[in-house]
This record gives C-alpha cells, structure tokens and sequence, in this order.
C-alpha cells in the first residue's frame, strides 16, 4: 500500500490522496447508520431534507452518523439508530434488527453504512431532526413507496438509490450474523 497523504482535514471529513488517488475518509470512527422502518400501519418512514453537497431536497431513509454527538464515539450502531429514528422521525422503537454494512462509496470514501429494520415503532413525537435540520417525514404505504420514489424523482426530488436497497431488505433481508462491534 502506498503512503496516504492528507490534503484537508475538516470536522466530519478529511480529503486525501494515495499515489493519484483522491478520496474522504470521515473523522468519526462508526460511520452511518440507515434505519428501515414501517410503522404499525404499514407505511414505510421516508424523510426529505436539503443536503448542501448535492444542492437539493434528497428524499432518504432516517440514517445519521453513528458517534457525532460530543463523548459518544464509542456509540454502537444501534443505538444511533434509535437515537436517529426518533430525532428525525419521532417515532421509538422496541428493536431492532442488523442487516448489512458496507461502504456508501468505495471508490471515493472510507465511509461505511450499517442497515438495521425497527420494529414495534410508536409515535413520541412530531420528529423533524435537530436545530437547523427542517426534516419532512413521509409515511408512505409498503406496497406504493417504489412508485412514489419514481413519482419523487420525476418531480426533481434527489432519491437516495440506498432506498431502494432498504426496500429490497425489507422485503427479503434476513438477519445477519451480529458484529459485536454494533
């Protein structure tokens, strides 16, 4: 492996470069975590909010770093999801169950994603997110979100594609071996 030199260094991220290759490792230690979630009506959770990088309104999956919170970067995976659910949805959870993690961009960045599926949700609150956030929460019925999705995105909605991995786990994904690291 050849020597990583570290072009920028900022809060979440630092810009790097090894031989020609440029890429972003995060300075958090856990990565993301993606929360698949449908509530007791059998609507699944969709949450719509600008993200500065791509200029737009995204519509994602509640997800968030996992450690971000001052003295939390030894937080587990699922209990960011939890805690990201509940601030972006309102809605708390009885359990959760670990899928898959992976990398969100291999070819540009060290960052890893873990996908989780609450169960047993229940409505605590309004959501939104936290100060600064302005989240949209979309309950949408299982059986019309891949529709809606195209009807977003025909409308010039940026749709996450990692949605459309969260509907295929929620469809057929088995739970995985558990890492004790989550």
């Amino acid at each position: 492996m050849t020597q990583k030199d570290v072009l920028f260094n900022g809060r979440w991220l630092k810009l790097c470069c090894r031989g020609q290759w440029e890429f972003a490792e995060r300075t958090n230690p856990g990565g993301a975590v993606l929360v698949i979630a449908v509530t007791p009506e059998d609507k699944v959770l969709f949450v719509e909010q600008w993200r500065a990088a791509i200029d737009a309104r995204a519509i994602e999956m509640p997800a968030g770093l996992i450690g971000d919170d001052p003295g939390s970067h030894d937080e587990p995976a699922i209990e960011a999801a939890r805690r990201e659910l509940l601030e972006e949805t309102g809605y708390s959870c009885g359990h959760i169950d670990y899928y898959i993690t992976g990398p969100t961009s291999a070819g540009m960045s060290n960052e890893t994603i873990t996908f989780v599926r609450a169960w047993n949700l229940v409505r605590e609150h309004a959501g939104g997110g936290v100060e600064g956030e302005d989240i949209v929460i979309h309950e949408v019925p299982r059986a019309a979100a891949a529709r809606w999705l195209c009807r977003k995105a025909a409308e010039g909605y940026s749709i996450d594609p990692k949605v459309f991995a969260g509907l295929y786990l929620l469809e057929h994904g088995e739970v995985l071996f558990k890492p004790d690291s989550i």
